[in-house]
């Protein structure tokens, strides 16, 4: 079944982020959401080479792992989970893809072509094929013959050069479940600004085709009402949003206000917990650091705060340092509580999870 027929628009996604969009930051953003605030969410993107050799498999593995406190967020919010993939040997998608299909609980498959990482468009990988549209049309109508999965791909408006319409409608050809696309070339990495004008170009064009398939812009948003304004404005089918989650973990809550400094460290903590009881010992736990200051800032001694925090070594470190706070935060204890936390004023069970594995390779989101 091709989900991404069956929602309102604007459709509301979160980006795949290399080191980011692992199971505990997905969980986190889902229990913080509002329902109808974000419809789709996908993993770190996977390499397929990655994954069916025996000891590279080892290490990529993890990043479509999907815990049962994710599982159930998902589907108590009617949210889709997909599975994004990269590569360029089209008979790898597909035994990848088959093994997704029969042994995960994945919505759909998503194509990287937009990561614009240079040593990864070198191999002729992800934003790499936009210069080779004959090998993207292969790729994509093998993992389309995979299996029943809907196949999504996200991709730039161009290589070295804009080229939205010429490489846009090569795509088309394929028919892929829906279109995500990310206002700036290769070239330009994450420079300058996205530009939402050539996105809405791409959909005009799927309109003169007589198709139906949505498109998705991504680049520069920071809030709902911004991704809801662009869609508008640009005549998408909705908006993907990927670095404006680092100002912002509420991002996908309606109410929007400046959040208190008792709230950000019962995140912080949430955080912090949920990373040790997903993944132990089996990632570094320096990892958290990086995510540390999005929560440290804000309110008087946070510099302070921060610092310290970027010393820390283990929970135990962050639990201490948040116990003796001076001043200590109102309610200090209830951070540690193991019945409820509290965020916004909605409770979420202690058992449900949070942010990983932030090595913010931000770049190499398309």
């Amino acid at each position: 079944m091709n989900f991404w027929a069956t929602f309102n628009t604007p459709i509301l996604a979160l980006a795949p982020m290399e080191d980011v969009t692992d199971t505990v930051l997905r969980e986190l953003l889902l229990g913080l959401a509002d329902p109808g605030a974000l419809h789709v969410v996908m993993t770190e993107f996977v390499s397929t080479d990655g994954l069916l050799h025996p000891k590279a498999r080892k290490r990529v593995a993890h990043r479509l792992r999907v815990t049962d406190e994710e599982r159930k967020l998902l589907k108590e919010k009617n949210v889709k989970i997909v599975a994004q993939i990269w590569g360029n040997t089209p008979e790898n998608y597909q035994r990848v893809i088959q093994e997704i299909s029969e042994e995960m609980e994945f919505d759909g498959i998503d194509i990287n072509m937009g990561c614009p990482v240079p040593k990864v468009v070198r191999r002729g990988c992800c934003s790499g094929l936009i210069g080779n549209p004959s090998l993207a049309k292969e790729i994509i109508r093998a993992a389309q013959e995979a299996s029943a999965l809907p196949v999504s791909v996200k991709t730039r408006i161009g290589l070295k050069s804009v080229a939205t319409e010429e490489w846009i409608g090569q795509l088309l050809e394929t028919k892929p479940a829906a279109l995500t696309i990310h206002g700036r070339t290769q070239k330009q990495m994450s420079d300058g600004r996205a530009d939402w004008g050539e996105i809405a170009k791409a959909a005009r064009l799927r309109d003169q085709q007589g198709l139906k398939l949505p498109i998705l812009g991504n680049g520069d948003v920071q809030s709902l009402k911004e991704a809801r304004t662009k869609c508008a404005e640009f005549g998408l089918d909705g908006a993907m949003i990927g670095r404006g989650i680092f100002g912002n973990p509420w991002l996908f809550t309606e109410e929007q206000r400046v959040r208190t400094k008792e709230e950000k460290l019962a995140l912080l903590w949430r955080h912090t917990e949920l990373f040790d009881r997903v993944w132990g010992s089996s990632k570094n736990f320096h990892l958290l650091r990086h995510y540390y200051s999005i929560y440290s800032k804000g309110f008087p001694g946070a510099a302070e705060l921060r610092a310290r925090l970027m010393q820390t070594e283990s929970i135990a470190d962050v639990k201490s340092i948040l116990r003796n706070l001076n001043p200590a935060p109102r309610h200090a204890n209830s951070i540690f509580t193991s019945g409820h936390w509290t965020t916004g004023g909605q409770d979420y069970e202690t058992d449900k999870q949070i942010i990983e594995d932030a090595g913010f390779q931000i770049e190499m989101q398309a």
